[in-house]
């Protein structure tokens, strides 16, 4: 069977630590009941301590480089010569050079603060330094570290398991506001070193760097520099200056992180990882589910979808208090969005602003919130009324909050790269002693609408593989299958039109206005994926904000007395009316009722949709004249795309169990790369997979040029096999699936459910076909979709398509470009009449409209 979850590689970028050291030097074997107390059952604590004391006190290695040589001429060690062309190139890239220094990488949420507490007790014990400084970014995480270390310091059975020829046995855990003597140790935030008052790091370390071992924490702030005026920014910037200043000389030192990444890229002196994956596998941490489907929705629906989880995990966790974190990418969004939180929690609960803030935490370096912070230390008690919190992504460490059951990165850019979204996961992993089993989940509601950019980086992170890519061919028959497209961008002209003021009659004679019908409530579904691969699905009943008959007609009768008119008259079923004669509120009320019973709708409410309309159309009676500007799209010159610079993708082999196929050629030998080539051969001899996961096209058929083709849904699968067919097959020069994005992108704009405003968004049409005709060349752009989604999206990309490729045709025409674009949205159900016309030649003669184009067109307005 096909190994679908395997250890993505960057486990094989970390160096190996000999085994090979001499047990009379270091006698490490003294000390297992010392690190059995310390590390209890979790056994990568002791193995990293143990590695960290033989890379630093065996002395096998001088400095990193040595390690590094050694691993590179290990034949087993493969990544790294991936990774790094040469072993100078590799050297270049290193952090420390010259020093004992390297990094452990341990998931957030397995004990960090205990290896570094071992590793400091070892290294003063055996004598190999005096002093031990650790560091970290903030005064939070300084103060959990005392904390923990003055408890460690305490324990009875630990000071008694230190063995007797110890240099330092019971060391004095200090902070740099007094003098730092021999055995000690000193845990200070990184901000205190560039203190030039209070602080005794330059006395107490300056003379002593070679016999000081530092330890740094969260030491991702090392390597990853923000440019910033804020101050603590600024000491952030600095601390790798330290750790290399001349001033110190420090020969021994080691970072600690669960977040070990230079923006994407990994670091290359890790000499040990216990990952995100292994940590959630061994129950250490938290399962994790996070969204892999969910229609995109206004913040409003989204709030109710949050709020329904959280409220479930109030249900599922009793014994303690459940907490929900929402992460932004500055101080400004957390701003908005703590105060677009709060509104609607008084909303949802009927409470007050007062009580609602006692429910909200912002934590940001904000001058305003740096009382906040402190407050962290509580909101895990049942007494303190936290319940909701929102953080800035890069100030989210440092807590040993253990009851979060939620998080919600807000936009794409707190959660897309490596380095934050292990930060970001980071914060819901630690496990609470009263659900220690069965193992507990935090839940990740991240956006669907742009959850497919970062599903791969989301997957490395938690090692979800094997995995397949599809890449462009560069080599092989069908590589004559490319072809170029054209496409166009746009630029905004804004125009002015003036506006004459004129005598106007506004007509509602009919005694009512167009309004669609309504639900008050509907059940949303959003399906999440936990690491196992397990996929559920959760409901959530949505609530739309709805409006009395009496409330709308007070504000339009409020607006028609106290704002000008633009017309003069408003003809109404009772009459006709005036600025100076306004009609009676009980006619407003019959046409409002009357629209109502006109579409169905029951009761004496209306949601914010209908209610917009019924106001915007009196509204026209009370526009102003003037001069009136509007926007008009100009198209730039046409350009062309190549199927050659498709970007690569990747799927997981597990989702080939769950409705995706991969389409290979009876030459994908030839074709793929040798490791894809692997994976697929496994799964297509695996028959424990579905008879959809996989199938073989004959290569004279498969007129794409992009070696692996994946599906992820029916239609488009189905699609495919009809492409294949023999009869349609020699009808086409060549086709290709487009990505999900940054292949050919157009844009398309969508109406709010509110009615109230627009968003701009693009797409990427699944299809494009290339057919020769005479001396044209066709292209053939489909988009599909399940027989009977008339979403309102779907309307609007079928319009702004259809517009955009009329755009592209004049100005190719003009250009004497002779390529004729077509677009279409199709369904299953139309599948065999489209390709009959595509075998007769009728397809290309404009007149094909599928099922699916009739309904998006018949009340598309």
């Amino acid at each position: 069977m096909v190994q679908e979850i395997k250890q993505y590689k960057t486990a094989d970028l970390v160096l190996q630590v000999s085994k090979n050291y001499n047990p009379a030097t270091l006698n490490l074997a003294a000390w297992d009941r010392y690190l059995d107390i310390l590390c209890s059952d979790r056994q990568y604590q002791k193995e990293a301590i143990q590695k960290a004391i033989i890379f630093l006190a065996s002395g096998i290695y001088n400095n990193i480089e040595g390690l590094v040589n050694e691993n590179w001429l290990n034949t087993k060690m493969v990544e790294l010569k991936n990774r790094f062309p040469s072993i100078a190139d590799y050297e270049h890239h290193l952090q420390m050079k010259g020093k004992l220094a390297a990094n452990i990488d341990l998931a957030t949420g397995t004990g960090k603060s205990y290896v570094i507490y071992g590793i400091a007790q070892l290294m003063l014990s055996f004598g190999f330094v005096d002093r031990v400084l650790v560091l970290c970014p903030s005064l939070t995480i300084e103060d959990g570290l005392l904390e923990k270390f003055r408890k460690l310091a305490e324990d009875p059975a630990l000071l008694k398991a230190i063995p007797e020829e110890s240099k330092f046995k019971n060391p004095s855990i200090k902070t740099a506001d007094v003098t730092i003597k021999e055995g000690d140790i000193c845990v200070e935030n990184i901000h205190a070193v560039y203190e030039r008052t209070g602080s005794s790091i330059k006395d107490s370390f300056g003379a002593n760097g070679e016999r000081t071992l530092v330890l740094n924490d969260e030491a991702h702030h090392i390597f990853n520099v923000v440019e910033s005026k804020d101050k603590e920014a600024k000491a952030l910037k600095k601390w790798k200056d330290f750790l290399l200043s001349k001033d110190y000389n420090f020969k021994y030192i080691l970072g600690f992180t669960g977040t070990a990444y230079i923006k994407d890229d990994y670091f290359n002196d890790v000499i040990y990882r216990y990952s995100l994956r292994q940590a959630v596998n061994d129950r250490m941490v938290k399962m994790v589910d996070y969204i892999s489907k969910n229609d995109d929705a206004e913040d409003e629906i989204k709030f109710q979808e949050i709020y329904d989880n959280h409220t479930t995990n109030k249900n599922t966790y009793r014994k303690v208090k459940p907490l929900t974190i929402l992460v932004t990418k500055d101080i400004t969004k957390a701003k908005n969005l703590a105060a677009e939180l709060s509104d609607f929690l008084q909303r949802k609960e009927h409470i007050t602003a007062e009580e609602c803030d006692k429910k909200v935490l912002i934590v940001t370096s904000h001058n305003d919130h740096k009382t906040n912070v402190k407050k962290l230390k509580d909101v895990d008690k049942k007494e303190d009324s936290t319940e909701w919190i929102v953080s800035v992504s890069m100030l989210t460490e440092g807590w040993d909050v253990k009851n979060v059951f939620q998080i919600v990165p807000w936009e794409d850019r707190a959660f897309n790269s490596k380095l934050l979204i292990a930060q970001v996961l980071g914060r819901g992993l630690r496990v609470p002693p009263e659900y220690q089993s069965p193992q507990p989940k935090v839940r990740v509601f991240n956006h669907d609408a742009w959850s497919r950019n970062i599903r791969g980086l989301v997957d490395e992170i938690l090692e979800i593989e094997m995995r397949l890519t599809s890449a462009p061919i560069e080599k092989g028959d069908r590589k004559k299958y490319h072809f170029e497209l054209h496409q166009i961008n746009y630029e905004k002209e804004a125009i002015e039109k003036e506006t004459k003021k004129k005598h106007q009659e506004f007509d509602y004679t009919k005694g009512y206005i167009e309004l669609q019908s309504q639900v008050e409530e509907t059940e949303k579904e959003a399906e999440y994926t936990s690491l196992s691969g397990e996929i559920n699905a959760k409901n959530t009943l949505i609530h739309y904000n709805t409006y009395t008959i009496d409330e709308i007609v007070n504000k339009i009768f409020s607006e028609l007395k106290l704002r000008e008119w633009e017309g003069n008259i408003l003809k109404l079923p009772t009459g006709q009316y005036s600025k100076k004669n306004l009609p009676p509120k009980e006619e407003i009320k019959k046409i409002i009722r009357n629209s109502m019973d006109k579409v169905g709708i029951k009761g004496d409410r209306l949601i914010e949709k209908n209610k917009h309309k019924i106001e915007s159309s009196f509204n026209t009676l009370l526009r102003k004249s003037g001069k009136t500007t509007f926007y008009q799209k100009k198209a730039k010159d046409p350009f062309t795309i190549s199927t050659a610079v498709v970007e690569k993708e990747s799927i997981a082999v597990g989702n080939l169990r769950h409705n995706s196929t991969i389409f290979y050629s009876s030459d994908y030998t030839k074709e793929v790369e040798t490791e894809v080539r692997e994976i697929l051969d496994a799964v297509i001899e695996d028959e424990s997979f579905p008879k959809s996961a996989s199938k073989e096209i004959n290569a004279f058929l498969f007129k794409s040029p992009i070696d692996l083709v994946f599906t992820k849904y029916e239609p488009e699968r189905k699609f495919i096999d009809h492409l294949c067919k023999t009869d349609n097959a020699k009808e086409i020069e060549a086709w290709v699936k487009s990505r999900d994005m940054g292949f050919y992108s157009i844009e398309y704009s969508i109406t709010s459910v509110a009615g109230k405003h627009s968003k701009v968004q693009a797409f990427n049409p699944d299809f494009f076909i290339k057919i020769k005709k005479k001396d044209i060349t066709h292209f053939v752009i489909v988009e599909t979709k399940a027989d009977g989604d008339i979403s309102a999206e779907n309307k609007a990309k079928n319009k702004y398509a259809k517009q955009h490729f009329e755009n592209l045709n004049a100005e190719l025409e003009a250009r004497g470009i002779k390529e004729i674009y077509h677009f279409h949205f199709l369904s299953p159900s139309s599948y065999i009449v489209f390709f009959d016309h595509l075998r007769k030649g009728q397809l290309l003669e404009g007149n094909f409209k599928s099922e699916l184009e009739n309904k998006l067109e018949e009340d598309d307005e």
